[in-house]
């Protein structure tokens, strides 16, 4: 069988502006979800995965939809996409899928992203040739919104598809949904260049986009969008944020408005060639955001934040969904082990244990592999 790999991603600023038609910035990770696909004949269809020992499954492609429920919770994402294939008219004779990750589960680093996408780009090698990148973000995004069942935006997915190698994603959502011409813009991100680095803190506390929290938010998002007669909040101003008298509500798309702000001032600044340190301060506002607007961190998210800082990263902040997961800090590359062991300690202090901090490097997006 050949391989294909897609790789998890971390997001430089813009969380929670995607369902909401605003601005991203992700990078690609080194770490990714590995896929090694081979074409049957029989009309059925085997999933595996190395994290899964012995818990293969193997159906035929007829019986996906009914079986669904039945399905282990790791499988549904594989054979979500396999399912959005067929739903499309796409001629699948039936397939193996052997899966390998190494983006860690929970962690806010797209792993069920990495894993879709990956799927999804075998597939389409192999079953439909034509299919192009918009395309592919949609069948990954509907494997895990209506298969998996976690109503994602586009974030991640279009991160492990259309990222490349040294470079953020600058993603104007509404625009690339639209077709629009300049939705994706490859911005320069060479930290190592201005002696600089990103470290990502997995703060071992794992979150669970399906449990609710986050559906729960989108929710929000729609019901102030409604509430200020816009389609999204994206179209959203502060000057109106007055007609939502519900403080939730207020305090939700106050987050979305600023976020989408701050993700336009950082891609500012390095179009135009400034210092990186400069977006530092954005990236803990970033984070202030999220925790007293959006109400998604965490006391281990806020820990690990005020460590980096307290040890001298220039800004820091949770990535992700939240309710869980990763910290990202933007640090001088030399000082990033000590910053890292900083965070240690003070989890130490506080009776956690360390979390798990690598050092995030701007990658490819989803490719074969032989």
């Amino acid at each position: 069988m050949d391989r294909w790999i897609a790789p998890g991603r971390v997001n430089i600023i813009g969380e929670h502006t995607d369902y909401n038609d605003g601005f991203v910035l992700p990078i690609a990770l080194s770490l990714g979800v590995v896929c090694a696909a081979g074409a049957r004949t029989d009309g059925r269809v085997r999933v595996g995965s190395a994290q899964r020992p012995g818990e293969d499954v193997e159906l035929t492609l007829d019986d996906l939809a009914g079986q669904r429920d039945q399905l282990p919770g790791w499988a549904r994402y594989p054979l979500g996409v396999v399912g959005e294939f067929v739903a499309g008219g796409r001629p699948i004779t039936g397939v193996d899928l052997q899966l390998d990750g190494a983006v860690p589960i929970g962690a806010g680093l797209s792993s069920s992203a990495a894993l879709c996408c990956a799927v999804t780009i075998a597939l389409r090698d192999l079953f439909a040739p034509g299919l192009d990148d918009r395309a592919m973000v949609r069948i990954a995004r509907a494997a895990e919104s209506g298969f998996a069942g976690v109503p994602t935006g586009i974030l991640d997915q279009s991160a492990a598809i259309l990222c490349t190698e040294g470079h953020a994603l600058f993603l104007d959502v509404r625009a690339y949904l639209n077709g629009e011409a300049g939705a994706v813009e490859q911005i320069p991100f060479d930290l190592r260049a201005a002696g600089l680095a990103l470290i990502v803190a997995d703060t071992g506390h794992p979150h669970d986009l399906a449990d609710g929290g986050y559906a729960e938010r989108r929710n929000e998002c729609a019901a102030a969008a409604a509430v200020l007669g816009v389609h999204a909040l994206r179209d959203a101003t502060e000057l109106n944020m007055a007609r939502l008298h519900d403080p939730v509500l207020r305090r939700r798309a106050t987050h979305v408005v600023t976020e989408n702000d701050r993700v336009l001032d950082v891609v500012s600044r390095l179009r135009s060639g400034a210092d990186p340190r400069a977006i530092g301060p954005l990236l803990t506002a970033s984070h202030r955001s999220l925790r007293d607007d959006f109400e998604v961190s965490t006391p281990a998210l806020d820990l690990a934040v005020d460590a980096a800082l307290d040890a001298g990263a220039y800004g820091a902040r949770m990535v992700g969904g939240g309710f869980g997961g990763s910290v990202l800090a933007l640090v001088e590359r030399a000082d990033a082990e000590r910053i890292g062991a900083a965070i240690g300690r003070r989890f130490a202090a506080a009776g956690l244990a360390a979390p798990r901090v690598i050092t995030a490097e701007p990658g490819a997006g989803a490719r074969k592999l032989d």
